[in-house]
């Protein structure tokens, strides 16, 4: 059976710390208000959104800094703009199981040699290593790819925040002909004379492979890519000492220039949409407006941004600090926040995240 609309809703608001959690604090920053100001371009709904977020930050920022300290109480913690990631999803095993199984089959490509896995490394960092990956076609890919974990705390998938939801997103991506190249019709084809697949989809589903059960899978299986027990996560738990003096600091920093203001939640972002380029022009292709990605495991994700053209998070720190804050940073304050952005690394079935060979 298909996840429900009404199911995904729920996933992608549980997503999106404006809707599922008590606002957090943070000071209202010129980023803040530049997000407002600019997310008219794509609707005044997400204007309203954005801006109330931020008046609420600003209103309830009385205590942030005291939780800032290593020491501090750990309840205050509670009070940060950042979310722990919650316990792993609760879902059905064999489903899971089966998703994976597809996540690694070409048979889902129109040539029949690529896999989602191609551009998902899940033995790394859920992407790849290069700026852009090469389609079944043979040809680039219009964009670098993002890192498939944690994607079900997302509110919207793609670089453009196209897909609402993870169902029509994965189906976007099979039929896409730059992309796997292949219509969904010619994949079931395929797998219904795999009689193990085919009994694999009957345990699982109570029916042979279809359409709807074919992306259920998938997504299942992309809803099962957290990884927990990165180091901020256990500070933020109350663990004085998973952070060093220079990381608390990075973090610091992270607030106070107005980084925090679009990188917060659950994911460091994935809930809501920012122009890029305010002050300065920071990656020249469109799109203007884009789905604020998540920072999650952003220490093992290089190239950043959506042209890959940032080789290192140093480099990517110093632009986005200009294009989007105005601000330009000095050579520690850099050190300090790519120290902060290490700890949000994570871990996969046990072993760190870590950068694709």
């Amino acid at each position: 059976m298909e996840v429900s609309n009404e199911q995904e809703d729920g996933q992608s608001r549980r997503g999106h710390c404006f809707a599922s959690r008590r606002v957090p604090p943070v000071r209202l920053s010129g980023a803040a208000m530049v997000c407002a100001m600019y997310s008219r371009s794509i609707g005044f709904a997400l204007a309203v959104t954005v801006t109330g977020a931020a008046i609420a930050w600003f209103v309830l920022s009385g205590h942030r800094d005291a939780s800032a300290e290593p020491n501090g109480p750990a309840h205050l913690r509670s009070a940060e703009p950042i979310v722990p990631l919650p316990a792993e999803p609760d879902l059905d095993d064999a489903r899971v199981a089966l998703g994976e199984r597809l996540f690694h089959d070409p048979r889902l490509s129109g040539s029949g040699t690529l896999r989602c896995s191609s551009c998902h490394d899940l033995g790394s960092n859920g992407a790849s290593n290069v700026p852009r990956d090469l389609g079944d076609g043979g040809e680039l890919l219009a964009v670098n790819t993002p890192t498939v974990f944690n994607v079900g705390y997302s509110f919207r998938l793609g670089w453009e925040g196209r897909f609402r939801h993870l169902s029509e997103h994965a189906a976007a991506l099979i039929e896409n002909p730059l992309i796997m190249g292949v219509s969904l019709d010619e994949v079931v084809d395929r797998l219904r004379v795999d009689r193990e697949l085919v009994a694999a989809f009957q345990r699982a589903y109570g029916r042979p492979v279809d359409r709807a059960n074919l992306i259920d899978a998938l997504v299942t299986f992309e809803r099962s890519l957290v990884t927990p027990n990165a180091r901020f996560d256990s500070w933020l738990n109350g663990d004085p000492d998973a952070l060093s003096e220079i990381e608390i600091e990075g973090y610091r920093l992270f607030k106070s220039t107005g980084c925090a203001s679009c990188h917060q939640g659950v994911a460091l972002g994935a809930n809501l949409f920012q122009r890029q380029g305010v002050f300065e022009p920071l990656v020249p292709p469109p799109p203007d407006i884009v789905r604020v990605p998540s920072l999650r495991n952003i220490a093992a994700t290089a190239p950043y941004f959506h042209d890959g053209s940032a080789a290192t998070l140093a480099q990517a720190v110093r632009r986005m600090a200009r294009a989007q804050l105005n601000s330009s940073l000095a050579d520690d304050e850099v050190d300090k926040l790519v120290a902060f952005l290490g700890t949000l690394t994570g871990e996969y079935r046990g072993a760190p995240v870590h950068p694709a060979p």
